[in-house]
């Protein structure tokens, strides 16, 4: 059987796959966070300058490569964790109490328990705890430049 040199081109693809999927299960499950559950009081409490109390659950790779990190934060009331800012990875808030502000490119939204907000890929965002009492809240963190 002759084939031309385009349709051996065109199977080149197909020919490397196997090799790709390999490397693919060596090197994922080993070096990807591990399955888990993290109660929030074992989690260590850390103190910003902005009276924020932020705790880490989790910091990794995902099985399939991507970098995640959520946290736990407690936010005084009137108080905002940091000023203003963006970067390379999306970030999403899920609201467990209180009532938070999220601007993001000058927009806001206001947030309250249950609620989500979400951020792309380098927008200006912040939050703002408007409320009279502290906020609960996750963050989740995920894509390049996280951690």
């Amino acid at each position: 059987m002759k084939m031309t040199r385009r349709e051996m081109c065109l199977l080149l693809p197909g020919a490397m796959l196997p090799a790709a999927v390999a490397r693919a299960k060596n090197s994922g499950q080993s070096e990807s966070l591990a399955s888990g559950a993290f109660a929030f009081e074992t989690l260590t409490p850390h103190t910003a300058a902005s009276g924020a109390q932020t705790r880490e659950a989790l910091k990794g790779k995902l099985a399939t490569g991507e970098s995640l990190e959520t946290h736990a934060t407690t936010l005084p009331a009137g108080a905002m964790p940091h000023p203003p800012h963006h970067h390379v990875h999306s970030e999403m808030f899920l609201i467990r109490e209180g009532n938070l502000e999220l601007t993001v490119n000058g927009k806001t939204y206001r947030l309250g328990p249950g609620a989500i907000g979400f951020v792309r890929s380098n927008e200006e965002h912040g939050v703002k705890n408007v409320g009279t009492t502290p906020a609960n809240y996750f963050v989740v963190e995920m894509g390049p430049g996280v951690g």
